[in-house]
């Protein structure tokens, strides 16, 4: 691949921090080609939105509820996303359960501190603003998924499940850790981590130190239940006094959940999206769900039965928490769906942001295991994709 133009940039992961890094290596004026590699349908990552094509009103944020900005100084790109119309201030009620019982109103947890917002007509418009001002010239393949790396006279390929090649670029750039960190063989049964074997002949100790901290972060799953509720049953939902609920340490323990959604519809229905406890998810890490993605294009064997398993459980303890303003509460008949995150959420301190980007081999890294401001919240994948736009530029 000759270099006499702008050199290409391949993104492994299309969630905030990668679609951020597109746009703002745009606005910052890079011409060559982006490529962004996402195993999901869409952009966002934890920031998209259930949807479906046979039924144009149904949408569940089954991810992220909300984007919430702490930092002293707005994200660069929050400004024309808000501009754009892709993201809205959020003005709902956020509770917490305290215990078994005790509801306080306005008393938030960590992701509803600060600045609220939320995707206008959905969250996964985040990403899809992003890539808006990321321009035409991004080219995006969904439903792919990268398995394989290596580099020849730097030059960087990537591979298929089946070994066949994909792409290749100048630069490759991972905004999750999938592909970098030892879980993959353990989740996947691989028999290598992807970006330690291709960089093992390049003896880079500044790519090797980071790969080293990247292997010791630590990482949390979710088991989400998702339900969609009719226009009569949806009722009483929408009249409760918050739409954010978060429980506290003691009512986390009790029921295994974290959080609970109430996100209604403009047809009438309501989604209703619990959060499991890490410790709920962690005991069922082999439940994929029947929308995994992943799972689906690494033939994963069935999960038999256990997906039932898990939803019902989910449901008893959604029906306990919420029987306590919604009486009688039987959620048995609606529709329900499991969505597992397998290790989304990365514990601190994470990887500092001095080594993010590795120019020797042309590696960088961007995504809320960043460490910084909003470490393992969507505000810090924005950053950090603004953040490496930076230094990418320098060099290309």
């Amino acid at each position: 691949m000759p270099r006499s133009g702008p050199e290409s940039i391949a993104v492994i992961g299309a969630g905030v921090a990668g679609c951020a890094l597109a746009a703002q290596l745009r606005r910052l004026g890079h011409r060559g080609s982006v490529s962004l590699w996402e195993t999901g349908r869409g952009p966002g990552g934890r920031a998209s939105t259930r949807r479906s094509r046979h039924d144009a009103a149904l949408r569940i944020d089954h991810g992220a509820p909300l984007l919430n900005i702490t930092g002293e100084t707005d994200p660069l790109l929050l400004q024309p996303l808000l501009a754009g119309g892709w993201l809205e201030p959020w003005s709902g009620v956020i509770a917490q359960l305290q215990g078994e019982s005790t509801l306080k109103l306005g008393q938030a947890d960590a992701l509803g501190l600060g600045q609220l917002y939320r995707g206008a007509g959905g969250m996964d418009h985040l990403g899809q603003g992003l890539l808006h001002l990321a321009g035409e010239n991004v080219d995006a393949h969904y439903g792919t998924l990268v398995r394989h790396l290596s580099i020849e006279d730097g030059v960087w390929q990537l591979w298929g499940r089946e070994r066949e090649l994909l792409g290749q670029a100048h630069w490759l750039v991972l905004s999750s850790t999938l592909l970098a960190h030892p879980r993959s063989r353990m989740i996947f049964g691989w028999d290598d981590v992807p970006l330690k074997q291709a960089v093992a002949p390049l003896a880079d100790l500044q790519l090797d130190h980071a790969l080293t901290l990247i292997a010791g972060i630590r990482t949390e799953a979710r088991s989400n239940l998702l339900v969609m509720l009719d226009a009569v049953a949806a009722g009483p939902w929408r009249a409760l006094p918050f739409g954010l609920l978060h429980l506290d340490a003691a009512a986390q323990q009790h029921w295994g959940l974290q959080r609970i959604t109430v996100q209604p519809l403009a047809d009438g229905r309501c989604a209703v999206v619990a959060h499991s406890t890490h410790a709920f998810a962690a005991d069922h890490l082999d439940v994929y769900g029947t929308h995994s993605a992943v799972a689906r294009m690494l033939k994963l064997p069935p999960d038999e039965g256990r997906e039932d398993i898990v939803v019902a459980a989910l449901t008893t303890a959604l029906e306990q928490v919420m029987g306590l303003w919604l009486p009688r509460l039987d959620l048995g008949q609606t529709d329900r769906q499991l969505m597992r995150w397998g290790a989304a959420f990365p514990l601190a301190p994470g990887l500092p942001s001095e080594l993010m980007f590795c120019p020797r081999s042309r590696v960088g890294f961007c995504g809320d295991f960043i460490a910084g401001v909003g470490f393992g919240r969507i505000e810090g994948a924005l950053r950090s994709g603004e953040l490496l736009a930076h230094e990418l530029l320098a060099f290309t």
